[in-house]
C-alpha cells in the first residue's frame, strides 16, 4: 500500500510541476476548444484475423479516418487467445451482417479455423475446406454487388505446439531451412539434412509437413475463387518469415498457380506479414474509393536502413515496404519531390553500428517538418528496432529535439516490419485519400483529429509500452511468481497486472502530454486552419493473457491554435 501510495505522490508531485511550468511560467497562446466527430457514411464489415487489436480495433480507427463504419462482430463469436473462434457462429453473422453498398474485408483462418493460433495447430481436412468454399459462393450469391476481399496466412516455419519435444522442434526447424535452400538450387550440407531427419519422428515429419500441404491445397481452392470472381481479390500473408523453408516452397507453388491463371496484383496478392493485412486492405478500399493512387517515396538516411532484414522476417525492409505500396494501390516514385507521401525507414540494429546514423535522421525529418517545400510530402516514419528496446529507435531521439511529433503523416514501430510499414502505410494513405476529397470545415477538421488519435495510439504503444515499458512490467510480473508473461492468470490478477500497466503507461503520458512534441500545432490542409492537443488521456488493459500487446485508445483534446 505504502508503494502504491508513493508512486501516486510522485505522479502527482510532476504533474503539479510540469502544470506550473507550461501554465504559469510559459502559458499557453489563447485556445479555442474543439471536438471533431468525423461522418461515417459507409460500410465496411470486418471478420478480423483474431481478437487482438491490431486486427480489430486499428481497423476500427482506420475506418473512422476514411469516413467508413468498420462493423465488426460480437465478441461470443470471436476467439480469445487459444481459445477458437465460433466458426458456425462467424458465418452466420456475416451473411446476415452484410448490406447493399457495403464491402467486406474478411479472414479466411478466422472463418475457417477460428483465428491465427487456431490455424495454426488446427485440421481443416478437405470436407471443411469444401464446406467453407460452398459458403463463400453462398455469400457471393446473396450479396452480388458487394466486394470481397478475403485474406489468408501461410503457415509459419515453427512447428505446431503439438510437436513438443525441445529437440525435436530445433531439429524441424533447421530441417525445414535446409528443405528450403535446397528447393531454391542453394547449396546445402547433405549430411547434416541427413543428421537432422534422424532426430525427428516420422509422425512429427508427417504432422508438420502434413499443414503445408493441407494450406496449399485450401489457397489453390481461394485462388480459383478469385479467378471466377467469387472473391473480389486475395491476399496470402507469410506470417513469422525466414529467407529459407518449406513455407516459401509453398509460397513459390502458390505464384506458379497465380501466373498459369493469368491473376493481377489486384487480383490475387502475396505479402510478408499477417496482422497488418485487414488495416492495408482497407486502405487500399479508401483510396480506390477517393481515387486517389499514392505516389510514395521511400527515404533512410542509413544506408543499410533499407537492405537490412529485421526479426521475423524473410526479405529486407524496402522490399515490404514496395509490397505494401502496391497492394494498397500505389507505386514507388524514385524522390520525395515526385511523390504524395514519403515513408521514411528508421531501421537500428545497434550491433552493427547504425545507432550513430540517428542524428542524419533527425536533420532530415526536422528539415521536411520546418520547410515542407523541400520534400513537398507528409512524412510516414517507420521506427524499427533490431533487439526491441528503448535505445534503438529514433523517437527518443526526436523528443530530445522537441521535434513535433503532430506534424507526421503515421508513425509505427511495432515488433516486425511488415507490421509495422502496413500500419504506417494504411494511417498515412487513408489520411492523404480522406484529405483530397472536398471537405467542409467540421469534417476537415475531424480528419485531422482522428488521424492524430491514431498516430498518438501508436506512439504510445509502440514505443513507450512495447519499447520502454514491456520489459519492467514483465520483471515486475516475474517476481510475483510468473515465469512466463505469455500465460497469465487474468482470471484472477486482472486488476492488479492491469493497475500495473495503468500506473506505468500514464506516467509516460502525462510527461509526454506536456512535451513541445506533442502540444505542437498541426495544419488542418482544406482550410489552412491549425489544431493542437491540449490534454491526452488513455486507456489501457491487456486484451489476452499475456504482455505483449495491450488493448489502448487515447483521449486527445483538440484546440484550434487560428
Amino acid at each position: 500500500m505504502n508503494r502504491i501510495f508513493r508512486a501516486l505522490l510522485l505522479v502527482f508531485v510532476l504533474a503539479a510541476a510540469l502544470a506550473f511550468y507550461h501554465f504559469i511560467l510559459h502559458p499557453a497562446a489563447a485556445l479555442t476548444p474543439v471536438s471533431p466527430v468525423r461522418t461515417l457514411s459507409s460500410r465496411v464489415v470486418l471478420v478480423p484475423l483474431d481478437s487482438r487489436p491490431p486486427c480489430r480495433q486499428h481497423v476500427v480507427d482506420l475506418g473512422r479516418i476514411a469516413g467508413l463504419d468498420v462493423v465488426t462482430p460480437p465478441a461470443e463469436c470471436m476467439d480469445y487467445y487459444s481459445q477458437p473462434g465460433d466458426t458456425k457462429a462467424m458465418q452466420d453473422w456475416l451473411m446476415a451482417a452484410v448490406q447493399p453498398g457495403d464491402a467486406v474485408i474478411l479472414s479466411i483462418d478466422q472463418l475457417l479455423y477460428g483465428g491465427l493460433l487456431a490455424a495454426r495447430e488446427k485440421q481443416a481436412p478437405e470436407d471443411l475446406q469444401d464446406a467453407l468454399v460452398h459458403y463463400l459462393r453462398a455469400l457471393r450469391a446473396a450479396h452480388p454487388g458487394v466486394p470481397i476481399y478475403a485474406f489468408s496466412i501461410l503457415p509459419r516455419l515453427t512447428p505446431q505446439d503439438t510437436i513438443d519435444g525441445y529437440d525435436e522442434r530445433r531439429a524441424l526447424i533447421a530441417y525445414s531451412r535446409l528443405v528450403g535452400r535446397k528447393a531454391a538450387g542453394l547449396a546445402m550440407d547433405e549430411d547434416e539434412l541427413a543428421r537432422l531427419r534422424a532426430k525427428i519422428s516420422d509422425q512429427s515429419l508427417a504432422t508438420y509437413e502434413g499443414h503445408f500441404r493441407e494450406n496449399a491445397a485450401l489457397n489453390e481452392k481461394l485462388v480459383a475463387l478469385t479467378k471466377d470472381g467469387t472473391l473480389t481479390r486475395l491476399v496470402l500473408g507469410q506470417d513469422d518469415g525466414e529467407p529459407y523453408g518449406i513455407p516459401n516452397i509453398e509460397k513459390a507453388t502458390i505464384q506458379q498457380t497465380m501466373a498459369e491463371l493469368g491473376l493481377t496484383e489486384q487480383q490475387c496478392f502475396l505479402t510478408h506479414g499477417a496482422d497488418e493485412i485487414a488495416q492495408t486492405l482497407l486502405a487500399a478500399y479508401a483510396c480506390e474509393r477517393a481515387g486517389y493512387h499514392p505516389r510514395v517515396a521511400i527515404a533512410a538516411t542509413d544506408p543499410k536502413a533499407k537492405t537490412r532484414v529485421m526479426p521475423y522476417m524473410a526479405v529486407d525492409c524496402e522490399t515490404v515496404a514496395e509490397e505494401k505500396i502496391r497492394l494498397l494501390g500505389g507505386t514507388v516514385a524514385d524522390a520525395p519531390k515526385d511523390a504524395d507521401l514519403t515513408l521514411f525507414l528508421s531501421a537500428n540494429d545497434s550491433d552493427e553500428g547504425s545507432m550513430d546514423t540517428r542524428q542524419a535522421a533527425a536533420d532530415f525529418l526536422t528539415a521536411c517538418v520546418a520547410s515542407p517545400d523541400k520534400t513537398g510530402t507528409p512524412v510516414a516514419l517507420v521506427d524499427l528496432s533490431k533487439h526491441f528496446d528503448a535505445a534503438e529507435p529514433l523517437l527518443p531521439l526526436l523528443l530530445g529535439r522537441d521535434f513535433p511529433v503532430t506534424r507526421l503523416a503515421a508513425y509505427a514501430g511495432w515488433n516486425t516490419t511488415s507490421n509495422a510499414i502496413g500500419t504506417a502505410l494504411s494511417a498515412a494513405a487513408i489520411c492523404e485519400a480522406a484529405a483530397a476529397q472536398p471537405l467542409d470545415a467540421d469534417e476537415a477538421r475531424a480528419v485531422a483529429a482522428e488521424s492524430a488519435r491514431f498516430l498518438q495510439n501508436r506512439v504510445l504503444e509502440d514505443y513507450f509500452y512495447l519499447k520502454a515499458d514491456i520489459d519492467s512490467i514483465n520483471h515486475a510480473l516475474k517476481k510475483a511468481g510468473y515465469r512466463n508473461t505469455s500465460d497469465l492468470d487474468l482470471e484472477h490478477n486482472h486488476r492488479w497486472a492491469t493497475a500495473m500497466l495503468q500506473k506505468k503507461l500514464q506516467l509516460q503520458t502525462i510527461l509526454y502530454k506536456h512535451s513541445k512534441s506533442l502540444r505542437a500545432p498541426f495544419p488542418v490542409p482544406q482550410t489552412g486552419e491549425e489544431l493542437a492537443i491540449y490534454d491526452l488521456r488513455t486507456d489501457t488493459s491487456f486484451p489476452w493473457p499475456r504482455t505483449f500487446e495491450i488493448y489502448l485508445e487515447t483521449e486527445p483534446y483538440f484546440a484550434l491554435t487560428k
